[in-house]
């Protein structure tokens, strides 16, 4: 019987992955070809899916992007056995795409059938627990720590501090969060895992749960992800069911379970303490700071808050050791990065590779320049809330230190670009009223800071005392910067000041046009 692969995942979906997968299934049976369709996760190359993958005997071969109208000639071509066809890419693992990454993260990602536990401990799955059980816990953070490993949410606080921190903190009972609240513009890197592989996510819940000595984990996803909740709960019961949830964890004789929990669709509850208290039942609101979470989390208790990537990559640390992963990246910025490459882009996707690439290098080389073969303008890395970075600075090397030092910041990886019909003014507009929607409304600066923001912004772009108005703009983004609670009106200046020093001049189009 020849497996044949479609994801599952929401971008696969979104394309017509279902109904391809009941249409190969339909041709397969009235051809009498035997066929097992695998739902796998994306591999990444988002330009290509739906991709149908076919395992032979030489490696899975590709074809995508498939359409219903494709599925009787790839049968007439014999795809089924590897045969030649207009939308064959080869051997998947040969792709350029694929050659040129470290998948670490993501090395099961779009191979295993996501609900197969057989499958994933066939490719690794389950070592790195096997470990940590083996050295113990204080080991297990120690390892943690010497990979690394950092935040991969945005903030890049590293991990093995965290886990320490809580696991330190006097208290009868810890708890393990994990942050799936992807709500960052061009981010799809959580949402790709869980749906793909989320049975990596579980293992480093446990991993993590061990080593602070704790006994309950939750998944705190976002409602705009209906797809990675089905698949997480689907997970989470297959992982129950083998023994790796539950009193007696792997027969280890430690205790753990997971919970997933579904968010109300507020971007402010990618913070960590707006989502500890949405966990709670309450409005998601941030809290004041300190005490910090790894003291005084949820239900009053230490908690480890991670996001799903810093999760997830925790067994393959332990599998293969810290120093495999730390020999990995630049400077402070350890292992790799998962990037996520949308917007105006030939080649949009997801890339895994160690810091240290050129942002040139990830938009032109990987991403492959504009789809519209116009010259890019502007990068926006790091989401909504990150700073537009012009073609003069493609030389920044991707780390969190060096972005920091252009007064950007890598955020959680994703990356959206734009062609030179950009209007950054508008731009500027939009990141002020995304912080003015997305506000939770407790500290001033934040609240009212991003409405007088869209109003100074809408002044300047009418010409009306463009200078002045300029000025009061830099005046609230300082004020918004080093006076708002918590990172959302804090960074809420970076896409508006950049878009200032860079493109100065799509704030003075009336002015100019007046004067024509």
């Amino acid at each position: 019987m020849t497996k044949v692969y479609i994801p599952l995942d929401m971008a696969a979906v979104a394309m017509g992955a279902d109904k391809l997968a009941a249409a190969v299934a339909s041709e397969a049976a009235a051809r009498g070809e035997k066929v097992e369709i695998v739902r796998n996760g994306s591999r990444g190359m988002l330009w290509l899916e739906p991709l149908i993958e076919v395992e032979t005997p030489s490696g899975r071969v590709g074809y995508g992007p498939a359409k219903l109208k494709d599925v009787a000639s790839l049968f007439d071509a014999g795809f089924l056995s590897g045969g030649a066809h207009a939308l064959s890419i080869g051997k998947v693992d040969d792709h350029p795409w694929m050659t040129r990454q470290n998948r670490i993260t993501f090395a099961r990602c779009g191979v295993i059938d996501p609900f197969s536990i057989d499958e994933y401990e066939a490719h690794g799955g389950g070592a790195g627990l096997a470990r940590a059980f083996q050295i113990g816990p204080a080991a297990t953070i120690e390892e943690v720590t010497k990979s690394g490993l950092r935040g991969r949410g945005g903030a890049g606080f590293p991990t093995g501090i965290k886990w320490k921190t809580v696991a330190d903190a006097p208290a009868d009972r810890r708890y393990v969060v994990v942050n799936a609240d992807e709500g960052d513009s061009g981010t799809f890197a959580d949402r790709m895992i869980m749906e793909g592989d989320p049975l990596s996510l579980i293992e480093g819940m446990i991993i993590c749960g061990y080593a602070i000595n704790g006994s309950k984990g939750y998944i705190y996803l976002r409602s705009e992800y209906p797809q990675a909740a089905v698949v997480l709960d689907r997970a989470i019961e297959v992982a129950r069911e083998a023994g790796w949830l539950g009193p007696n964890v792997r027969g280890s004789g430690f205790s753990f379970d997971v919970e997933l929990r579904i968010g109300a669709g507020a971007y402010v509850c990618g913070e960590e303490t707006s989502l500890l208290e949405s966990l709670e039942g309450k409005r998601g609101i941030v809290r004041a700071k300190p005490p910090l979470p790894a003291h005084v989390g949820l239900f009053g208790k230490p908690t480890v808050v991670n996001n799903v990537l810093s999760m997830a990559t925790a067994p393959m640390i332990l599998e293969k050791g810290s120093q495999h992963y730390a020999e990995l990246g630049v400077g402070r910025s350890r292992g790799t990065m998962p990037l996520q490459i949308a917007g105006n882009v030939k080649y949009g996707g997801l890339c895994e590779v160690p810091f240290g690439l050129t942002l040139g290098e990830i938009v032109n080389d990987i991403g492959g320049g504009t789809r519209s073969g116009r010259p890019v303008r502007a990068v926006q890395v790091g989401g909504p809330l990150g700073a537009y970075l012009p073609p003069w600075l493609f030389d920044t090397v991707f780390d969190y230190e060096a972005f920091a030092a252009k007064d950007s910041l890598i955020g959680h990886g994703g990356l959206v670009v734009f062609d030179d019909t950009v209007d950054m003014a508008w731009m500027a507009r939009f990141g002020m009223e995304f912080c003015a929607i997305e506000s939770c409304g407790k500290c001033t600066p934040c609240r009212l800071g991003s409405t007088r923001g869209v109003e100074t912004i809408d002044k300047i772009r009418e010409g009306q005392n463009v200078d002045a108005n300029i000025e009061l703009l830099k005046d609230l983004c300082h004020t918004m910067k080093f006076g708002s609670l918590c990172a959302l009106g804090g960074f809420a200046p970076y896409p508006v000041e950049s878009a200032l020093r860079h493109f100065p001049e799509d704030f003075r189009k009336p002015a100019l046009e007046a004067a024509e």
